[in-house]
């Protein structure tokens, strides 16, 4: 038997490919059919009376469409399109980005619940009134100079809606929550991919490859991508339900789509710590993780599983989670 060898991918090329996948229009896009529905029936009043689409702010996990959807709203309206990601937006920047806008615009800021306050002060007036103050000067001296800024649209894309301030979140007039994929779903965003990347797929593999997606469309794609690499080295190219298996094996993605890291993290509170309650950040450290990546990239979906629970102390496992990763429950100390 031949030994795997995995193809170079550069980061540079991944996101060119990822880019390719993005769906284009509302048409396209796969899922989510709330707020679909409600966004056309805003994007199609905007365009008929000529004005800016009211701001937006989409919520939701990881991967769900949050971007795809900016970039939509961007086509749909055929206007221009500014990205910018919250923790690194200074306020200085900000009023650079806002003034260089033209009518009708799109700005998306990524992980918007991360902007620096300064920053998030400047976009009250720019949002609301559509003008932003600058204080020239300093002390006794300094004066505040007014400028009005042409209408344009902030999308906003957040995973932690919570740590959004009031003012903040209530300046925006279309809100909407990004829910997980059901598998049907997942697997026609496999097929369009698989169509797009020119690979020839079964559909039990589509469903193979769905089933372990996490409800996840970007996961799904990272996954045929890595599958697409198996079929090409190891076998003829065309991926069939055999070779989806034996590259999720290789991936070390199970049955319920947790792959080793997410696992781990089970394994860690069920046996380093006797089920939790335990801290995040003790977790974090104990898996040298960051804490805001097993907050919002592992725990939505194990706590959607039911593996995991919340509590005022701390995180513990489920009965279900230790089925998961075959852990007993731990003894019960017996009172004499």
């Amino acid at each position: 038997m031949s030994s795997f060898v995995a193809p170079v991918v550069h980061d540079d090329d991944e996101d060119v490919v990822e880019q390719t996948l993005r769906p284009r229009s509302l048409d396209e896009f796969v899922g989510q059919e709330r707020v679909k529905e409600q966004l056309s029936i805003a994007l199609v009043a905007a365009k008929a009376r000529g004005e800016a689409l009211d701001h937006v702010l989409l919520a939701g996990p990881p991967g769900l469409g949050k971007t795809s959807l900016a970039h939509i709203v961007r086509e749909e309206l055929g206007v221009g399109l500014r990205t910018i990601a919250g923790p690194a937006v200074e306020k200085k920047d900000i009023a650079a980005i806002l003034t260089s806008l033209e009518a009708r615009d799109v700005l998306f800021v990524d992980e918007i619940h991360r902007m620096s306050r300064t920053a998030e002060e400047i976009l009250y007036p720019a949002l609301e009134d559509f003008r932003i103050d600058i204080v020239m000067g300093e002390g006794a001296g300094a004066r505040t100079l007014t400028l009005d800024l042409p209408p344009f649209t902030l999308v906003g894309a957040t995973t932690r809606t919570g740590l959004l301030t009031t003012p903040l979140r209530d300046r925006f007039g279309l809100t909407f929550r990004l829910d997980y994929y059901d598998a049907p779903e997942l697997a026609a965003i496999v097929n369009r991919s698989a169509r797009i990347l020119g690979v020839d797929i079964a559909a039990d593999a589509a469903a193979e490859i769905s089933s372990r997606a996490r409800g996840t469309p970007r996961i799904a794609n990272r996954i045929l991508r890595r599958v697409r690499d198996v079929a090409e080295v190891r076998h003829q190219g065309a991926i069939t339900t055999e070779i989806a298996r034996e590259a999720l094996t290789l991936l070390e993605i199970d049955e319920q789509g947790l792959d080793r890291e997410a696992r781990d993290l089970l394994q860690t509170i069920a046996e380093k710590f006797e089920g939790g309650p335990v801290g995040l950040s003790t977790i974090a450290a104990s898996l040298g993780e960051e804490p805001e990546t097993i907050e919002d990239v592992y725990e939505p979906y194990l706590l959607q599983l039911g593996y995991i629970q919340r509590t005022p102390r701390g995180r513990t496992i489920t009965k279900l989670g230790r089925a998961h990763i075959g852990v007993a429950p731990a003894a019960e100390s017996k009172l004499f």
